[in-house]
């Protein structure tokens, strides 16, 4: 019953999501359109056989069957149709204005994700904590790829490729974009420099790169459980402890292997709160969690950094954030290209739904940061040059300024049965691929 209601659940927000998006999409058309004077005829959510709507003017606004999907029709836009003697047809307009009408729509998707991110991070900025932090490793798991390589738990990554003093996000993106490729790693262990090669290994349903690393986190209290040890001895949220009994601990992982290997012996935390640094002593105590017994003094770990930003940082960090958005994707298409990086990892229809729903149980800050990257995502594959999509538009459009006059109506039904042909191999394979992914899990 559990798994219906997260399927339907997944279809209902998928469907607003991609709705909202496509909707975003087509306005940018629509606009753009209607202030060249171009004559819109049809502006519909979704394809095939009109389900509702209402006309105004010359336009038929619309909702159609197959929701994964819209357009904007507009008058003499299809070259074996227009007779180019009405002035409101779009090939009547001035390549320029063609350009802007086509370019409006991965436009407004871009926009889309700026907006909706600077306004999140104006109200709520949560990142995982560790990801504001340098690339410290926390845990190596045993035999895998990190093992190998020689990494070891509190090792600094300095840089790795081209790339130095990466953030954690930066080392996760390169390990989960690269599949049997030798990386060569710089790190820093106990004031040593050391150049290390690691080889990320393909793992799970979508075949990315997987190196057996989890990240160091920052030893910061999240919250204090009442009449537990470390309540006793005025420890709060926040608090960050620096050392066990002068052992420095920057990692929870190592807080808490400290606690248990004392065995319930009396120890002393060098604890930072607002810049302060004191000592407190602390007595575990020994308790049962779950299917096993730890000694224990009462705290959990500040999981998520969560603030307001004034509206100047918070735009900063949505141009930075969609930046790197943009660039990964890129790097994916190519490493996928190149044949280093499984096309398993791409995700269609199916894949979006699943991943929407679980943003959805997540919370809204999450729906929102995943909306964000989908008209991003969206934005970005409409400006790729395949023709029937606006990039394909746009390059038609260039190359013909190019050589001052139009191609040739046998030319561009060719480019467009091309592009129309490339679209369905690559629609039927995204679906093959998540209905192969989704099977995997059961």
């Amino acid at each position: 019953m559990n798994l219906f209601s997260n399927f339907v659940t997944d279809v209902i927000v998928v469907a607003i999501v991609l709705g909202f998006m496509i909707f975003v999409h087509e306005l940018g058309h629509f606009l753009a359109a209607k202030y060249f004077g171009v004559r819109v005829l049809t502006f519909s959510l979704g394809f095939g056989k009109r389900l509702a709507g209402f006309k105004r003017g010359d336009t038929d606004y619309r909702l159609s069957l197959l929701p994964f999907g819209g357009y904007v029709k507009m008058s003499g836009e299809d070259p074996s149709e227009s007779h180019r003697d009405d002035p409101a047809d779009f090939l009547a307009h001035p390549r320029w204005q063609r350009f802007i009408i086509a370019i409006m729509g991965p436009t407004m998707n871009i926009l889309t994700a700026f907006v909706l991110l600077t306004v999140l991070y104006k109200f709520h900025y949560q990142k995982p904590a560790y990801e504001e932090a340098p690339a410290r490793i926390g845990q190596v798991q045993p035999n895998s790829p990190a093992a190998k390589a020689g990494l070891k738990p509190g090792d600094l990554v300095v840089s790795i490729g081209n790339l130095d003093h990466p953030k954690w996000q930066d080392l996760e993106l390169r390990i989960l974009t690269t599949t049997g490729q030798p990386i060569p790693m710089k790190i820093l262990r106990d004031g040593e420099l050391l150049s290390l090669t690691l080889t990320p290994q393909a793992k799970g349903v979508n075949e990315v790169g997987y190196a057996g690393l989890q990240p160091c986190l920052p030893s910061v209290i999240g919250d204090v459980e009442s009449g537990m040890p470390a309540a006793h001895a005025g420890l709060k949220s926040g608090d960050r402890v620096l050392a066990v009994d002068d052992v420095k601990v920057p990692c929870w992982q190592e807080l808490s292997s400290a606690m248990q290997s004392r065995g319930g012996k009396p120890s002393v935390l060098t604890v930072e709160r607002r810049g302060k640094v004191f000592e407190v002593t602390v007595q575990p105590v020994y308790r049962k969690i779950a299917t096993e017994s730890r000694w224990l003094i009462g705290v959990t770990l500040q999981t998520n950094v969560v603030r307001q930003l004034p509206i100047g940082l918070a735009v900063k960090n949505s141009i930075e954030d969609n930046i790197r958005s943009t660039t990964a994707t890129f790097v994916v298409l190519k490493r996928i290209l190149t044949r280093r990086l499984s096309a398993r990892s791409l995700s269609g229809p199916i894949g979006i739904a699943q991943i929407s729903g679980e943003a959805y149980r997540a919370g809204f800050a999450d729906l929102v940061t995943l909306v964000a990257f989908i008209s991003l995502q969206l934005g970005i594959f409409n400006l790729l040059p395949i023709p029937i999509l606006d990039g394909g538009m746009i390059l038609l459009l260039l190359i013909e300024g190019a050589m001052q006059r139009d191609l040739s109506l046998q030319v561009k039904e060719r480019v467009v049965q091309a592009g129309l042909f490339l679209l369905l191999l690559l629609a039927v394979f995204v679906m093959y691929n998540d209905i192969v992914k989704t099977l995997a899990h059961y």
